[in-house]
């Protein structure tokens, strides 16, 4: 297809087109004349993962521009290009390398991945990203019991993490499995917060109004093979 035909089948407009292929974003398309170029579904798929990180992931170009190279370069394995896209979704967490409650709240964080016996990169941003935010807490008056860590963790394996990646399709195009990771972790993330939010207020009935409370569905895990 030529890339007006890019642009209508995408939604992205030909100067972001052009923009993209400048930056390298996109791959070039097969040159067939001296101003002519044809695009495939490649340049779809690639077209729908960059609109994600920027529509969903809110990420900046340069971080994009890492995320694509990742999934360029086939010798990188798919969990660590995964981890790259993850990553970025990270929100900075910006502390003092002095801030002994930031250095704690660090070795905490630390210490709840070695017992959850959770594989987790040394580096990765989410250990000072969720550091950062035991901090907050703690100097709100609410700190965070290793008892709740425990419990949010163990929920968020068995009922979410496994459910999100388990829809992730490992096995097709690259950018595929990075743009369904991506719109999960965003929008399945604003899914489970608006539906805590929702339970909040339900619980509240219960407990200060004296309404029933609605009962319990238990949702059945599939069977492990072997």
């Amino acid at each position: 297809m030529r890339i007006s035909q890019l642009s209508a089948a995408s939604g992205v407009p030909i100067p972001t087109i052009k923009y993209y292929l400048r930056e390298g974003l996109l791959p070039q398309g097969e040159q067939t004349g001296a101003t002519r170029a044809e695009y495939g579904q490649a340049h779809l798929r690639r077209l729908r993962l960059i609109r994600a990180l920027l529509e969903v992931g809110r990420l900046p170009v340069a971080s994009i521009a890492k995320i694509v190279a990742a999934v360029e370069d086939e010798s990188t394995p798919v969990h660590r290009m995964l981890g790259t896209a993850h990553y970025a979704l990270a929100s900075p967490a910006v502390s003092d390398p002095g801030d002994q409650e930031q250095l704690a709240a660090r070795e905490r964080v630390d210490r709840l991945i070695d017992d959850l016996g959770w594989r987790i990169t040394p580096d990765a941003p989410t250990r000072d990203e969720l550091a950062q935010v035991l901090v907050r807490l703690a100097q709100l008056g609410r700190p965070a019991g290793e008892d709740d860590l425990r419990h949010y963790a163990d929920v968020i394996m068995r009922l979410v993490a496994e459910r999100e990646i388990g829809k992730v399709p490992m096995d097709g195009p690259r950018e595929t499995a990075v743009e369904s990771l991506v719109i999960g972790t965003v929008l399945y993330g604003k899914v489970f917060d608006v539906l805590r939010r929702l339970a909040h207020e339900s619980e509240s009935a219960r407990l200060l109004e004296g309404r029933p409370a609605p009962p319990v569905r238990r949702t059945s895990r599939p069977e492990r093979a072997g």
